[in-house]
Formats: C-alpha cells, structure tokens, sequence
C-alpha cells in the first residue's frame, strides 16, 4: 500500500462509520477502566496532599480520550487534522508528583487499547 492509495476516494470508501452502540459500550468500558485506575491510585497514593479531583480527572481523561479515538478512527482525513491540533497542545500545570504522570498516561494508555 502506497502513500496515494491511503487517500485514494476507493480507501476512504472503505472506511466504516462506528455505530452509536459501539460508542455507549467503549464509553462505558472506559468509565470501568477509569474507576479502577482511579481506585487504584487512591489506594497507593503516598503523598503529601491528596487531591479527588485529580481522581475526577483520570476517569474524565480515559473517557475523553476513548471518544477521541472513537471519532479519529471513522475518518482519515480528521485524524490527520486531530494530530496536528493535538501536537501543539501543552499542559501548563506543574504535576507534582512524578506518580501522577504515570497514572495520566495510563489512563490514557487504557483508553486506547
């Protein structure tokens, strides 16, 4: 498969739209991934304040990322549009923790799966 034939009208053709009960179950899937992960960092979580709404956060951050990749997945062209807006985003909060960065990319790790 050649670099054309990826954009080629036959190949976005081809491409299947994902259906609505298909999004409910991967979202409700990822709401339960969300939960554990979430379960399992306030379980071992050893720090000096803890913070719920970071918890909020990584059931929030699965089930967003698990819509993103639901709609990036049915179209060629608005993924290659979604990398390049996602590729200038920038967290401008300092994580405390270097625990929490590996539950963020977990969350998000799950939801990709």
């Amino acid at each position: 498969m050649t670099f054309n034939d990826i954009f080629s009208s036959s190949f976005l053709e081809n491409v299947t739209a994902v259906s609505l009960l298909d999004m409910v179950i991967a979202l409700v899937l990822s709401f339960c991934i969300g939960m554990f992960i979430y379960l399992i960092y306030k379980k071992t979580y050893a720090g000096v304040m803890y913070s719920s709404t970071f918890g909020v956060t990584l059931v929030a951050l699965t089930m967003i990322t698990t819509f993103v990749i639901l709609a990036v997945t049915s179209n060629v062209v608005l993924s290659l549009g979604m990398v390049g807006a996602l590729s200038i985003v920038r967290f401008r909060t300092a994580i405390k923790e270097p625990l929490d960065i590996a539950f963020l990319f977990w969350s998000i790790a799950a939801a990709s799966c």
